[in-house]
């Protein structure tokens, strides 16, 4: 259906009603405004309003009821099906950025957003349009943000090191591989003594990246994207000897290969070179977390400070602190501004200038809606998913009401945005907790995919993170390209503890010797950094084609681990797939309308695809279907978390994500939003309550781009 033009006298309505400026498509700066991460869709919209708060919100919300528009919320986020822009008029939050920490009160409550008023509120600021932030100046804001490589150096060398032309001519008489030959996308599985990486010690990484700071913008930041930096080469890592590996006890099938830690006198000392197979100093930084293996007095944890300047022992005050943040800020400023704004602490042993705090996100890119759609991060073992630590917001109606909504306030509201808010009313302003990480023990394992080996990696992971404690957190990704370079097998983990426990789990993982390990580039670094990690890897580019897939499993069967493979050895260039260790504290929550049966899951799964534009390649959207809907069925635990709801997604999956509560937040929905104006969402049922095709709710593909995208899925019949 076409568009409805929204006339002269209609936009003069507008422009009276919002205090934030307006813009026609047309207008030089729509475009800005209009273009999200994902080249593959196409807006429709006929003007994008930037309201400054919640009132503006409010009058744009009446706006389109009254006149029968469609509105849409883009809220700071990286979302890739385009519902951000797909209604008439595009709700652009950016302008409401303010963020803030504070300390939780005596009594462990705190200040409730109803009593302070937002930055730009009437009455608190005088907004001057000419110095506030133009669309093009957001737009580059998003490039900068989008710069990863303060998550490791080494990774980011080894990531845009020599292409495989160059390592042929490097390595001209090397054999074939023992799997035979290259697959249509050249990827290169045999050559494994050309690889080039940066030559800095973990110490010195970790020292200069986190003396950094602030990796969202500058020139000194280094882009896999945009750069190829000149890598130093180093003599290449050694194979495991098997008397190193010998030195990890026996243990029987079924038992967990942490087992030997509940006796920590019986592990060995930590694993020389050759047994983690990376250039790894162990004593590369000095201060702790704590005394021995506990990091606990007093009951709290323990953390260091001040890092790379000396020992320093210090005691977390608060067990968690708030964070407020409005609905336009991107999880990497709120992650930035904590970082930098610390909490007093208790010092042991030294001084420093207190503890960093973090919400529990999911790793860099996202926006604020990640706090209503599920969230599931590094902190998410220990502290349970995004939503779960939502503790207030302010939100805007379907009918134009501001309400706060709390556990006290609204609470059937309460129970439903923590998992389904987009489609209820729009966030103007969160509050959430906050907790203590001061360093991990944390970065990458990485390996050259290989069919035949790869397999037994899997397990290897699945079997070793079998019954892991919940700060520890891993997954591992089969990246394929890009062209012209090996595809990978990149296991990361990320302990939130002592350097010394957290090498445990590390001479753990890293004593699988079924392939050289390319670059180890486990050490402590601050979380900021490795909230860049999946992202650095994953090497995302704005302005590609984009298609995700995502489930959750209970299990992952040797069957399918070699079935997935065999698939994935088959994927076009871009494709990355992630299996995520699940459960922890995720299983805790269940005061929300996501499932207790998704929460219980064993790994989070996700297919994400990326590809140029110009590529019209059906296997870059029919792997991602077929892996998720085909090989994952048998052990699917329905949809996805709804933060993984992708592009043309198929109702019956929606409403899997809710599981047993799905009849719930229907009622509800219907009660707050009867007409269905917040249709440009994932929401898939119309507002008679009929399923409908998501394409009727999502916004067009460009039609230069060919008829791969247009043709799959089928999206209303996914069984």
């Amino acid at each position: 259906m076409a568009p409805r033009p929204i006339t002269g006298e209609l936009h003069l309505e507008l422009v009276q009603a919002c205090r934030g400026p307006v813009y026609l498509v047309g207008n030089a700066s729509f475009n800005d405004y209009a273009t999200i991460f994902n080249g593959n869709v196409e807006t429709r919209a006929q003007a994008v309003v930037c309201p400054l708060d919640a009132q503006d919100v409010s009058q744009v919300v009446q706006f389109c009821s009254k006149h029968a528009f469609s509105p849409s919320v883009k809220a700071g986020g990286y979302g890739t099906a385009g519902w951000a822009v797909g209604g008439d008029i595009i709700v652009d939050m950016s302008k409401i950025v303010e963020v803030d920490i504070e300390p939780p009160h005596p009594d462990g409550s705190f200040t409730s957003l109803a009593e302070v008023a937002g930055v730009n509120s009437k009455g608190k600021t005088v907004v001057d349009h000419s110095r506030s932030s133009t669309g093009k100046r957001r737009r580059e804001e998003d490039s900068a943000l989008r710069r990863y490589d303060g998550a490791s150096q080494r990774v980011a060398s080894l990531l845009s090191g020599p292409t495989l032309a160059e390592l042929d001519r490097a390595d001209s008489n090397s054999s074939s591989a023992s799997d035979g030959p290259p697959p249509a996308a050249r990827r290169r599985i045999d050559l494994d003594n050309s690889i080039s990486v940066t030559a800095r010690t973990d110490s010195q990484e970790s020292a200069n990246s986190i003396s950094s700071g602030d990796t969202s913008g500058g020139a000194s930041v280094i882009s896999t994207v945009a750069t190829t930096p000149s890598p130093i080469p180093l003599p290449p890592p050694r194979l495991p000897t098997s008397s190193s590996i010998s030195k990890f006890p026996p243990r029987a099938q079924d038992e967990s290969p942490f087992g030997y830690l509940n006796n920590p006198s019986n592990f060995p000392p930590a694993p020389p070179i050759s047994a983690v197979q990376a250039q790894y100093n162990p004593h590369a930084m000095m201060h702790s977390w704590g005394s021995g293996s506990s990091g606990v007095i007093g009951g709290h944890p323990q953390f260091g400070t001040n890092i790379g300047v000396g020992a320093s022992q210090a005691e977390a005050i608060h067990p968690h602190a708030y964070v407020t943040f409005g609905a336009g800020m991107r999880q990497k400023e709120i992650d930035t501004f904590t970082a930098k704004n610390k909490l007093e602490a208790h010092y042991i042993s030294g001084s420093g200038d207190g503890i960093p705090y973090h919400v529990p996100f999911s790793a860099h890119p996202v926006g604020s809606s990640i706090m209503l759609l599920g969230g599931f991060g590094f902190l998410s073992r220990m502290h349970g998913l995004s939503i779960d630590n939502l503790v207030e917001v302010e939100m805007v109606l379907a009918d134009g009401r501001v309400v706060i909504v709390n556990e006290n306030e609204h609470p059937d509201l309460w129970w439903a945005i923590r998992g389904g808010g987009t489609t209820i009313g729009i966030v103007t302003r969160y509050k959430a907790k906050a907790f203590p990480v001061p360093v991990v023990f944390a970065g990458n394992l990485i390996y050259r995919f290989n069919k035949a080996t790869a397999p037994s990696l899997i397990k290897h992971f699945r079997d070793c993170v079998k019954g892991a404690p919940r700060e520890l957190y891993a997954n591992v990704l089969l990246t394929a390209g890009p062209q012209g370079k090996d595809s990978l097998v990149v296991i990361q983990m990320c302990y939130v503890g002592p350097r010394e426990k957290g090498q445990e789990y590390l001479a753990a993982l890293s004593s699988w010797t079924g392939e050289r390990c390319l670059l180890n580039e486990v050490h402590e670094k601050s979380f900021l950094h490795q909230q860049d990690s999946v992202a650095q890897v994953l090497r995302g580019k704005a302005g590609r084609q984009w298609f995700i897939r995502s489930t959750l499993v209970s299990s992952l069967p040797d069957d399918i681990v070699n079935e997935t493979v065999l698939e994935f050895d088959g994927a076009p260039v871009g494709c990355t797939w992630l299996f995520e260790l699940a459960g922890g504290a995720v299983a805790d929550f269940e005061n929300n309308c996501v499932p207790k049966t998704q929460r219980e899951a064993s790994f989070t799964i996700a297919a994400l695809h990326q590809w140029e534009m110009w590529v019209d390649d059906d296997r870059c959207v029919a792997s991602a279907e077929e892996w998720i809907r085909d090989t994952l069925k048998p052990v699917q635990l329905g949809g996805p978390y709804p933060s993984f709801l992708g592009r043309h997604e198929p109702p019956e999956r929606t409403k899997g994500s809710f599981g047993e509560n799905w009849s719930r937040l229907v009622e509800i929905k219907q009660m707050y939003d009867p007409r269905n104006l917040f249709r440009n969402t994932f929401w898939p049922l119309n507002a008679e309550g009929e399923m409908v095709d998501p394409r009727t709710h999502e916004p067009p593909t460009p039609e230069y781009i060919g008829e791969a995208f247009h043709s799959h899925p089928n999206p209303l019949n996914y069984d």
